[in-house]
């Protein structure tokens, strides 16, 4: 059996990693749209459960799949197109709070189990200045919402409730406790 990560995210790689998993890594090729009047939450979770169905696996193996999204006031944050785009998001969570889901899915003997786990995050202000530098560090580019709170972003984070990995992009403790099921 092998343990298969769909998804390219090197930091849910070392989230996985450093609880002894060494899983094979399947990057999934899906449309990442939100559907009309799709909520948050149905996204991320439909995301995370088209990844795990998408990537190829040989009998016995065990998936792994998850997708992480920023919401404020309702709003979807995805991953930055541009500078230009990372710098809009950061102005719009400067001094606010906001939400990280993640949606998670387990698939294994053509079964999936899912679910979304969420997070408030506590934005500091930020000045113009501190945007600047932080765009200019290249670290947003690849973030949903624009940040990296695991990163020099982490910065910016006054406080959270609920997961920290869940930010990062992969709630462990839930992840943990739907394996056990899979490794009695």
């Amino acid at each position: 059996m092998a343990l298969i990560l769909a998804s390219g995210s090197p930091r849910r790689r070392a989230l996985l990693e450093e609880l002894g998993l060494d899983p094979v890594i399947r990057v999934p090729d899906i449309d990442e749209t939100p559907l009309p009047n799709e909520e948050p939450a149905a996204h991320v979770e439909r995301l995370a459960v088209e990844k795990g169905e998408t990537v190829s696996v040989s009998p016995g193996d065990l998936v792994i799949s998850a997708d992480t999204i920023v919401t404020i006031d309702g709003e979807l944050l995805g991953k930055p197109q541009d500078d230009g785009h990372a710098a809009t998001m950061l102005r719009r969570l400067s001094g606010r709070t906001h939400q990280v889901m993640t949606g998670v899915a387990v698939r294994s003997s053509g079964s999936i189990e899912s679910f979304v786990e969420a997070t408030t995050v506590h934005f500091s202000t930020l000045t113009d200045a501190d945007i600047a530098w932080y765009v200019g560090t290249g670290e947003p580019s690849d973030k949903a919402g624009a940040y990296a709170m695991q990163g020099r972003g982490g910065a910016f984070v006054t406080a959270i409730e609920g997961s920290y990995d869940n930010v990062i992009g992969l709630p462990r403790f839930r992840l943990r406790a739907l394996l056990a099921s899979h490794f009695e």
